[in-house]
């Protein structure tokens, strides 16, 4: 019923930037909060960047100040900007959005199939 379809990712060096997006589609009522999590090898999936559809957004400590999480204005597709690159940055980052299918009460959790990031050092 909703497909996340993500772009924008690669190789690059430390330091360097890339900028993620995240479009939704399919049949469904409304997107609450989308966002970003990542998972590099051996690790669990961690939170990155969200923003709600209100606006306000949510940044792991790890990624303030050099990442940038945005949506546009039909809220149908998320973008993260991703600056000062660093090899820790290196995973495969996953977008993420809470669906309601039918109306706004109860939403479901979608998930896109993955792009990979990969900063060398």
């Amino acid at each position: 019923q909703v497909q996340l379809v993500e772009s924008g990712g690669g190789l690059v060096q430390a330091g360097g930037s890339l900028r993620l997006s995240c479009a939704a589609s399919g049949s469904f009522y409304v997107i609450k909060t989308m966002g970003w999590y990542r998972q590099a090898p051996g690790k669990q999936r961690e939170l990155v960047a969200t923003v709600t559809s209100g606006g306000t957004t949510n940044y792991a400590d790890s990624v303030k100040g050099r990442f940038t999480i945005s949506r546009d204005n039909a809220k149908t597709t998320v973008d993260l900007q991703m600056n000062s690159l660093k090899p820790e940055d290196t995973a495969t980052y996953y977008c993420n959005a809470d669906v309601g299918l039918y109306g706004p009460s109860r939403t479901y959790a979608y998930w896109g199939q993955g792009t990979q990031v990969t900063v060398s050092s």
